[in-house]
């Protein structure tokens, strides 16, 4: 048995030496650990999973009273302005006035079971609208009578819905953080303008006589080119949209004037388009109902409720034909919904899961699919009505749902005199709030210049192009600038500045770390900066450090020390025959004064990291320092040492270990960082407990496990450095089988006595060239400069 074991253990080792392990390593986080914490699934979280999925099992149980008059209030509000909405969107898709109706009933109740959100309220909406819009009119241009718009619009609905669905479930929503919010605005606002300027001809009866689908600039100039051709649609389409922006702005001005009827004036406001809606119909039923043929151009008949209730008409062919449409169609769907959940959850202080949103876009717009309708998602307007009407939790889409319904079975036959135009005018109206202000637009610039010229690009593709390239241009622009401010990180090399209180009595002088040799923008330019002590670099990481900037950050480093220190063999003596072939050596006429000059400079001695800017580190990082290292050592040829700060993670840590960082033995005097621990049952880790059990050895002798400096170790302090280190070790010994700690406090004397607060290293002994910040990789060099 001995000799199988004896075996195994040289076959083992045989193993480690080909796979380069070595034989003592100091711990770090093992590949277990994260399995365990990110794959491998608890009962515990997959029952949160289960019952995360459907949020209304949280608040449904404390239902009650108040929160049903609230949800009442908004609903019904949002039901007056959801059903002229819909009828006017459905006209943007390309689609018979009663598939908007379908959308708006679908959207509103699936939402209630599985939002986040309060306040949101899901249905059509302009931009998916128009999206939708083009590609029906795309499809049967190519297909042409083979298939119906509507067989189009809910292919489409079902292929978005379980694209987002999936998104959903499998956790993934992160993904549309990537587009930051300048492109979202900007692709927002040019399709605002694309969809007003289509609007406009219909708004003014000129619909039939150019292509509204067009570019918007084109739309802009035949419609100008047009005018004298305005038909009497005008005269329900302008005044229409006059009516709309006074009664919006009249009743926004009364309560700033007779602040007591601040509720009554808001609830007018919101029912400003229903009441356009009415009044224009009656004027249009009154002028229309002897004419056999209609004046003006109508809705026309809308059947009365659901009679188009079933499956989807999914195919091969008609897949192949909207699916190059997909990609953007589920990108709109995705961030005009994200960006409105959480721009009123942060307003009125709740926290929304983009995931389970998504899964709530993504159910309602398959389900939808099945009562035809379209693709839907979460609208500004009317969530900005439903969070101002009082809205208590996401049941309110269950009364705004039977407003739509009750609009479908009632109302029906009424639908057919609403002029065209007015309908126009609600669009262009609702449409101009999704413009960013200049306010809006000036603060881009004055954020980051270069994500307003993302907004200003997306924006003009929008207009003299299509929606859809707008979007391209958004999210393409918006993946190369962040890639290139990974791969051009503006890291720093410092210098120290020494800082204290107004009143020196209040506080002690400290040493911060500032950029040297530059101004950052951001301390006082007048303020001298000290550089570090002679034969230091310190480079401070301001990105995390991976393969699209690793030799860029190598070439930075390298390049700064062979210009601020010289080398540490003189080349001057080198036979041109003995130097590398790309270095020519300095001229004979400029020799002496280069010499000179290499001269003054310092060897280097230590090159100091500071980590605190890097959240991950991977293999190409890492062999990039290694060649950092050597590239370093050979110029100064000598053992350079590597200093590392403020590391975050504990895989950067492991990362840094097995590319050969951490280890190994300083000059000398390197001081430990310490910190005080309570002395308590089970209040260690398990970490600590290995630690200590290694201690114990098996005789029961005593043990140290940490060392202690000597007093030579505080010799040769320069300027500026403390010239009395204060250290606590501990050291654990095995007695009886129990573990004791004792703090020691060490002098420049050498002095040491017990201390009644136990101590123990704050980062491990093992790894004596990781530091918990700059000022402690800075004492530690200060405590060797005098065995430099």
């Amino acid at each position: 048995m001995s000799s199988k074991q004896s075996k195994f253990s040289e076959l083992r080792r045989h193993a480690e030496r080909v796979l380069g392990i070595p034989e003592s390593a100091p711990e770090s986080v093992s590949a277990k650990t994260w399995v365990e914490h990110n794959l491998v699934a608890s009962w515990p979280s997959v029952k949160n999973y289960v019952i995360g999925l459907f949020p209304f099992l949280q608040w449904a149980p404390r239902y009650n009273l108040t929160w049903l008059i609230g949800d009442l209030i908004a609903g019904i509000t949002v039901g007056m302005v959801l059903v002229p909405q819909s009828l006017s969107y459905a006209k943007l898709a390309n689609l018979p006035s009663e598939y908007g109706l379908y959308s708006s009933f679908i959207g509103v109740l699936c939402y209630a079971f599985f939002a986040t959100s309060k306040d949101v309220s899901i249905g059509p909406v302009a931009v998916m609208s128009l999206e939708t819009g083009n590609i029906v009119t795309d499809v049967l241009k190519k297909h042409g009578d083979k298939y119906t718009a509507p067989e189009i619009a809910t292919c489409l609905a079902f292929i978005c819905g379980c694209v987002v669905l999936a998104i959903g479930l499998f956790r993934v929503g992160w993904i549309i953080e990537f587009i930051p919010q300048p492109a979202v605005s900007g692709f927002m606002t040019g399709s605002a303008l694309n969809i007003a300027a289509g609007q406009v001809p219909a708004l003014l009866g000129l619909a039939k006589r150019l292509d509204t689908r067009a570019a918007t600039y084109k739309v802009i100039i035949n419609t100008l080119k047009n005018l004298p051709h305005c038909s009497l649609d005008a005269a329900f389409g302008i005044p229409a949209l006059f009516l709309l922006y006074a009664l919006k702005y009249t009743f926004t001005y009364l309560p700033k004037r007779y602040p007591k009827f601040a509720r009554p004036a808001f609830f007018l406001m919101a029912l400003r388009h229903a009441f356009t809606i009415i009044l224009f119909t009656i004027i249009s039923w009154r002028m229309n109902i002897h004419h056999k043929t209609p004046r003006i151009a109508l809705v026309g008949t809308v059947p009365s409720g659901l009679k188009h209730v079933g499956q989807p008409m999914i195919t091969g062919e008609l897949l192949g034909a909207i699916g190059a449409h997909i990609p953007v169609a589920t990108i709109i769907l995705l961030l005009e919904h994200i960006s409105i959940a959480k721009s009123f959850g942060r307003l009125n202080g709740y926290k929304i899961n983009p995931n389970q949103e998504l899964i709530a876009i993504g159910v309602n717009n398959t389900l939808g699919s099945v009562f035809s309708a379209y693709p839907s998602t979460g609208s500004f307007s009317r969530s900005a009505l439903k969070s101002k009407s009082g809205v208590r939790t996401p049941a309110a889409g269950i009364p705004t749902g039977v407003c739509v319904l009750i609009a479908l079975y009632a109302l029906a036959p009424a639908f057919y005199y609403i002029p065209n135009a007015t309908l126009s005018a609600l669009i262009i109206h609702a449409v101009a709030d999704l413009v960013a202000s200049p306010k809006q637009s000036f603060g881009f610039w004055r954020v980051s210049p270069l994500e307003y010229l993302i907004f200003v690009g997306a924006v003009l593709w929008s207009v003299f192009y299509t929606i859809e390239s707008g979007i391209y241009w958004s999210l393409a622009t918006s993946v190369v600038l962040l890639l290139f401010r990974i791969a051009r990180p503006k890291g720093h090399f410092l210098g120290r500045v020494k800082i204290q209180p107004e009143s020196p009595e209040t506080g002690v002088v400290r040493d911060v770390y500032v950029p040297l040799g530059e101004h950052d923008g951001v301390t006082n330019r007048d303020i001298p900066v000290e550089a570090p002590p002679p034969g230091i670099v310190i480079y401070r990481f301001e990105e995390s450090f991976l393969y699209p900037n690793a030799s860029y950050i190598n070439g930075r480093l390298v390049e700064y020390v062979k210009k601020h220190t010289r080398r540490g063999k003189d080349m001057s003596t080198v036979p041109k025959g003995d130097r590398p072939w790309n270095d020519p050596g300095p001229k004979p006429s400029a020799a002496h004064a280069e010499y000179e000059a290499e001269k003054s400079k310092p060897r280097l001695r230590a090159v100091v990291l500071d980590f605190t800017g890097v959240a991950n580190l991977d293999t190409t990082g890492v062999q990039n320092l290694i060649d950092t290292k050597v590239e370093v050592e050979r110029w100064a040829d000598r053992t350079v040492e590597f200093h590392f700060c403020g590391i975050l993670s504990p895989w950067i840590r492991r990362a840094l270990i097995a590319g050969g960082f951490g280890q190994g033995q300083p000059r000398s005097g390197t001081a430990l960082e310490v910190a005080p621990v309570v002395p308590q049952e089970n209040s260690r880790s398990p970490v600590d407990e290995r630690r200590i059990e290694r201690a114990i050895t098996g005789d029961g002798s005593n043990t140290p496990i940490t060392g202690s400096p000597s007093t030579s170790d505080f010799k040769g302090l320069d300027h500026g450095s403390v010239d009395f280190k204060t250290e606590h070790v501990t050291e654990l010994y095995a007695e009886s089988g129990s573990v004791e700690k004792r703090g020691i406090r060490r002098g420049s004397d050498g002095a040491s006595s017990h201390l009644s607060q136990n101590t123990l290293p704050l980062l491990d002994r093992a790894t004596p060239f990781f530091h918990f910040d700059l000022a402690d990789a800075l004492n530690s060099l200060d405590l060797s400069k005098g065995h430099d």
